[in-house]
């Protein structure tokens, strides 16, 4: 095992192997996970907005309900879309393997925003671009949370580990997996 102080320059070392090798021209995918993207993070931003307009409680529901369903109409056959994190709330959000040294990576370098393109093992393209947190999101994210809010994650998410988060801290990935 690693000493703990190189932990993080092991990870960045790791996600940037993944990133592809010499002569492996992965540019035209980081164009078209951005594109694959944009309707996925445009939809789930406009639901949410509707649904803090009614009240925190239907802003979860739009993240427990509705989003699972957008991810899934943006995706399509060969192209799945999705979102993860490294403190979950849905568990059926948690990353793949190969989004995990991403994941460490973005953690290991808070100030990193750009997106990534990773080669995939068995075939395939990777990319991830981080979720940052806005100052809206700390309504259900946030280290204090109204105690209805609470109480209503607690109810949806008992093993909720998405919560204590500031503005602009990661919050976790968008992904897109070309296959």
């Amino acid at each position: 095992m690693a000493p703990e102080g190189l932990r993080p320059a092991i990870l960045v070392v790791a996600a940037a192997l993944a990133c592809g090798g010499p002569g492996e021209d992965l540019e035209p995918w980081r164009l078209r996970g951005a594109e694959t993207l944009r309707p996925f993070k445009a939809n789930l931003q406009a639901a949410l907005a509707a649904g803090l307009e009614s009240g925190p409680a239907d802003a979860l529901e739009v993240c427990r309900v509705h989003a699972p369903g957008l991810a899934a109409t943006a995706s399509s056959p060969g192209v799945r879309v999705g979102r993860t994190s490294h403190k979950l709330r849905n568990p059926d959000n948690a990353p793949a393997p190969w989004m995990e040294p991403l994941l460490a990576a973005y953690r290991a370098d808070p100030t990193h925003a750009e997106s990534r393109v990773v080669s995939l093992a068995g075939g395939g393209v990777g990319y991830v671009e981080p979720i940052r947190m806005q100052p809206l999101c700390l309504t259900c994210h946030g280290e204090t949370l109204a105690p209805d809010v609470a109480e209503r994650i607690a109810a949806l998410y008992p093993d909720d580990q998405a919560t204590g988060f500031r503005v602009g801290e990661l919050r976790g990935l968008f992904w897109v997996e070309f296959r």
